[in-house]
């Protein structure tokens, strides 16, 4: 790059860490801006890593940490409603089903992670947002003062601020595939190390889970409907109100499990919905990971593709020296069968992870302990033909650093 090319980042979660490390590596001078006050703890859910997201890391020099902090959960252990037996899943076969690479992680954990790999070399506001970014890039802040930048990247999520004011309301961009997701955090007594606990009934799952060096353990919960429930994303008391409602009587421990729910700590809610933008980039600015190509939290792999797409965007930016156009539009090409394949996986696991009949919360933990069962030679045969295994295939990554030499 002959001059220097002034980006601005909106989020500092996942995709805006990784993207900003990369972009600071390739040259860029780099500003990632935050809501939160300070980088996020919000009490966040498992997220998992897979091979295209680990080779990144590892090219960042941080997968020792990765693994490190990872959940080393190996074992689900899940109840059908109304019985008293419990079947038993070895997930690393689950796992090595989706990819040959694979850790799995707190959300905050990663987050921390990344962040302090391109804190010292990145400039990071905390406690403030976007309010207003016109063509040229002239962006205007809720606290801050109004600043001009060469390019802005949304990687502030799945109800992304860049994203409403470059694209307009998210109806529209968004499709609900059958299902919401909760996430709250309990005493670390109510789970069992190296191991998720769980109950299935029609229509809603819910599990826990603890790992060494948390202080707390964490709920899983999911659950589906026809349509979308109605509540407004920051309106904590209704989205409470609403998952009770939704797992009344499913088991006496899930029970005592909401009991906490007025005193938790932490507490996430959501909607399962899939964004369904064709293209997301306009004029100088574009989005990266959830605010862009979301395939719909917790059953897409998201976070994979959120670092790879963040990998990618900053590679490409680098190889057309800083010119936005043609490093938009080559960033979207690479990202084009990731993001379709990523789509159509995530509406199966939607489907496959929320029982939908009284035979299927049988007949699907029963499917996955027999495929665990199943002897490697076999197991393998049938995982190269799988849908989520071949998604992780059409993510090669790059080495951006040697063709820019």
């Amino acid at each position: 790059m002959l001059t220097t090319v002034r980006v601005l980042i909106s989020g500092a979660s996942i995709a805006g860490p990784v993207l900003a490390y990369w972009l600071r590596h390739h040259g860029f001078d780099v500003t990632v801006v935050e809501r939160s006050p300070q980088p996020r703890k919000s009490g966040g859910h498992a997220v998992d890593l897979f091979r295209p997201a680990l080779e990144i890391t590892q090219k960042m020099g941080l997968l020792d940490r990765v693994e490190e902090l990872s959940t080393r959960i190996t074992r689900l252990t899940i109840t059908p409603e109304g019985s008293r037996r419990a079947i038993g899943i070895d997930l690393t076969k689950i796992y090595r089903a989706a990819s040959d690479r694979h850790a799995e992680i707190m959300r905050d954990d990663l987050s921390q992670i990344y962040w302090e790999a391109s804190r010292d070399a990145v400039e990071y506001v905390f406690g403030d947002s976007i309010t207003a970014i016109s063509p040229d890039c002239h962006v205007t802040f809720e606290h801050g003062a109004d600043c001009r930048f060469d390019l802005v990247v949304g990687a502030d999520g799945l109800h992304s601020t860049v994203r409403r004011l470059t694209f307009g309301d998210e109806a529209g961009h968004s499709t609900y595939i059958g299902a919401h997701l909760a996430v709250m955090s309990l005493p670390k007594y109510r789970a069992r190390s190296s191991e998720s606990v769980g109950y299935a009934g029609v229509g809603r799952l819910a599990a826990v889970y603890t790992t060494g060096h948390l202080d707390d353990a964490r709920a899983v919960f999911l659950f589906g409907g026809e349509a979308p429930l109605d509540y407004h994303h920051r309106d904590i008391d209704r989205q409470k109100r609403l998952l009770l409602a939704a797992f009344d009587g499913l088991h006496r421990e899930v029970d005592e499990w909401l009991a906490h729910l007025d005193s938790t700590p932490a507490f996430y809610f959501d909607t399962v919905t899939q964004l369904q933008l064709q293209s997301w980039s306009r004029g100088r600015v574009t989005l990266v990971g959830d605010a862009g190509y979301c395939p719909g939290p917790a059953v897409g792999g998201s976070t994979s593709l959120a670092v790879y797409g963040a990998y990618v965007l900053a590679g490409e930016l680098a190889r057309a020296g800083g010119d936005h156009v043609r490093a938009f539009a080559e960033y979207e090409r690479r990202l084009a069968d990731p993001v379709r394949r990523s789509r159509a996986f995530a509406r199966g696991a939607a489907k496959r992870l929320v029982p939908r009949s009284r035979a299927a919360v049988w007949g699907i933990p029963l499917a996955a302990k027999l495929f665990t069962m199943m002897p490697t030679a076999l197991g393998s045969a049938l995982t190269e033909r799988s849908p989520a295994n071949r998604l992780h295939e059409s993510m090669p990554v790059l080495d951006y650093t040697s063709s820019l030499r």
